[in-house]
């Protein structure tokens, strides 16, 4: 398997986590997703978990050299390869981590504006282990309990579809150019994200084979 230094591009609810994850297992590598590190980071009350926690506290974005400080550390420890999951973001951020390592490909799941309301508007997610459900996919009609262990299904209030309208608005904004920018590079790999995620893993692994 030639790449072992992966990024997931994608809109929201195009089912980035779920395909990193999938990746990373296939591949023993490390999944390095910008949400969680933060918030072991946090947990841990690392310096810079205690810097972040500062701007987090204030309904603040934690600002990209403090996010880059946090990647740079776990890449460098990723010593078979790495998926990274919600980085970049913007195009300083490719830059920034251009800077800090070579990557072997940028998968990009395309998902139009209608399907991507029309997924996550759709999904349900358990309160008491955090599993994810969708009432396209995986989720009968009227279901109100987790399969899993029996807790409450419900709706996050960025599920709403107000809400989804306008993160779809701010990644073409700040996330889409990063396509333009990996295609100059000749690291984008596009993906149909309508395929359903059996097949997008699928062609995912016949990406990363190739």
């Amino acid at each position: 398997m030639g790449a072992t230094r992966i990024v997931f591009l994608g809109p929201p609810g195009a089912g980035k986590g779920t395909q990193a994850k999938r990746v990373v297992v296939d591949l023993g590598l490390e999944h390095l997703s910008t949400g969680d590190i933060l918030r072991e980071e946090v947990a841990r009350s690392t310096g810079l978990g205690k810097k972040a926690k500062g701007f987090m506290d204030r309904g603040e974005l934690v600002p990209d050299d403090l996010i880059i400080d946090m990647i740079r550390g776990r890449i460098e420890r990723a010593k078979k390869g790495f998926v990274l999951d919600g980085f970049p973001r913007t195009v300083a951020q490719a830059e920034a981590l251009d800077r800090i390592s070579t990557l072997d490909a940028v998968v990009n799941i395309d998902l139009a504006r209608a399907e991507v309301v029309r997924r996550l508007t759709a999904r349900r997610v358990c309160r008491a282990c955090g599993t994810i459900y969708n009432l396209g996919f995986n989720l009968a009609a009227g279901t109100t309990r987790c399969e899993a262990c029996g807790g409450e299904l419900y709706q996050r209030d960025d599920d709403q579809p107000s809400v989804i309208e306008n993160r779809y608005d701010v990644y073409e904004r700040s996330t889409a150019p990063l396509i333009a920018f990996y295609r100059a590079r000749g690291l984008l790999k596009p993906v149909d994200g309508k395929l359903g995620s059996d097949r997008v893993f699928a062609e995912v692994m016949r990406i990363l084979a190739a």
